[in-house]
């Protein structure tokens, strides 16, 4: 869900996203076999990928820049069934090696 609605947002804005973007939760599951609805838990799926592949692909020099952006949402019924923004928040790490 998230991935797809980044990149059209992103795409709204004249912003293409090229194969190098992608979401942790995506990467963690095969979403042909696994029935995951809305993907992995933003906190959980970051770190397992980002010390798990991403840091192997680092190691072998695979990739030299890494951009991880950890976002996350404050859901509250209250505000959602009263039709207000959901606040969100994001914090970027930048790895270079």
């Amino acid at each position: 869900v998230g991935l797809d609605l980044c990149r059209q947002e992103l795409s709204e804005q004249g912003i293409t996203l090229g194969d190098n973007f992608n979401d942790c939760g995506v990467m963690i599951y095969d979403l042909s076999k696994q029935d995951v609805h809305a993907g992995g838990s933003g906190c959980a799926a970051s770190a397992l990928v980002t010390y798990g592949p991403l840091y192997r692909r680092l190691k072998r020099k695979e990739i030299h820049r890494l951009l991880l952006i950890g976002t996350g949402a404050l859901h509250s019924p209250t505000s959602y069934m009263q039709g207000e923004n959901i606040p969100c928040i994001a914090h970027a790490v930048r790895i270079e090696v």
